[in-house]
């Protein structure tokens, strides 16, 4: 029988700004068991107006060192029976908004214009969680579609400590606005238990997220987390409409390239087709999206619907 877990976000119980394999786990579970997990988001360098901070949020701000990245995640999940070369299972099976305002960041030299936009500008927008728009103070509401930029397992034991900002064959910070209840997520595992770690709250972005940040805002999840036991390479998901490959690279021509053969491998393996009819069914029902420009490894996911497949 499975089992319901809450995690909620201290600072004993997060990291901010990085991954690496030896942190150690904050929660154990089965495999099958399902895992509540919240979130906070920003710093004081982020958030313009830091006296919206839950007395939780600013005791995390204010206590957990900020190594590398800006993130601030909730974790590490041990899954138990995860071992490496096993592949993670993360079904998102609900996505809830928990504060009434989020923030969005331009940084000089970051984004897809730095030449264009060179300055600091931070901005605090108010979230109606009831009509599930964000008002932007010029006069637009825009709906929202909330879902977690980073959704990551332990790294490589090799690879040490890494932020928490580039994406990675680990997952991480996949910035995917495409992942909402419903979705499945499949990450490969590099260590014992997985240890998976939750953060970066989206309100909604758009796809490249172009001027560095999305809505970024507080999230809590529930996940079910299963193990199977046959190897993947790199992350790949599946949403209630699509399926999704990926493709990380600091170069957009070589993550369009890497997304495109991990489709391509994907539909080998669920239909008995040849490498080359896989190549051609993408050209024409295959669409090839921008995830985002902006996190050093830029990122290209390929979707397929499932209706088209048939499965």
């Amino acid at each position: 029988m499975s089992h319901t877990h809450y995690l909620n976000p201290t600072p004993q119980t997060v990291h901010w700004g990085h991954f690496n394999a030896s942190i150690p786990a904050v929660l154990q579970v089965e495999s099958g068991d399902e895992v509540v997990i919240d979130t906070y988001s920003g710093g004081m360098s982020e958030v313009a107006d830091p006296s919206l901070f839950r007395p939780e949020h600013r005791l995390i701000v204010d206590k957990v060192p900020q190594i590398m990245g800006p993130h601030i995640l909730t974790g590490p999940v041990h899954v138990k029976d995860a071992k490496p070369g096993d592949t993670l299972e993360v079904r998102i099976l609900d996505i809830e908004l928990t504060t009434d305002w989020g923030w969005n960041i331009i940084r000089p030299l970051k984004g897809a214009l730095p030449e264009d936009f060179p300055n600091l500008s931070r901005r605090v927008i108010p979230i109606d969680r009831h009509a599930k728009i964000a008002r932007l103070p010029w006069g637009v509401d825009v709906p929202l579609q909330p879902f977690f930029g980073i959704i990551g397992v332990a790294p490589p034991p090799a690879y040490g400590l890494v932020s928490s900002v580039e994406p990675r064959e680990y997952g991480g910070n996949i910035d995917n606005k495409e992942f909402i209840p419903g979705t499945s997520l499949f990450l490969p595992v590099f260590v014992p238990g997985a240890n998976l770690s939750v953060g970066d709250g989206h309100a909604v972005q758009g796809d490249g997220e172009v001027c560095l940040t999305a809505l970024e805002t507080c999230l809590k999840g529930r996940f079910q987390l299963i193990v199977h036991k046959h190897s993947l390479n790199f992350p790949r998901a599946i949403t209630p409409s699509h399926y999704i490959s990926m493709g990380m690279d600091v170069d957009l021509d070589d993550a369009a390239k890497q997304a495109l053969r991990n489709m391509i491998k994907w539909l080998t393996e669920i239909k008995p087709w040849s490498a080359e009819e896989a190549y051609v069914f993408c050209s024409l029902a295959c669409d090839l999206h921008v995830t985002q420009l902006v996190d050093g490894n830029k990122g290209i996911h390929a979707m397929v619907s499932r209706s088209v497949i048939g499965l």
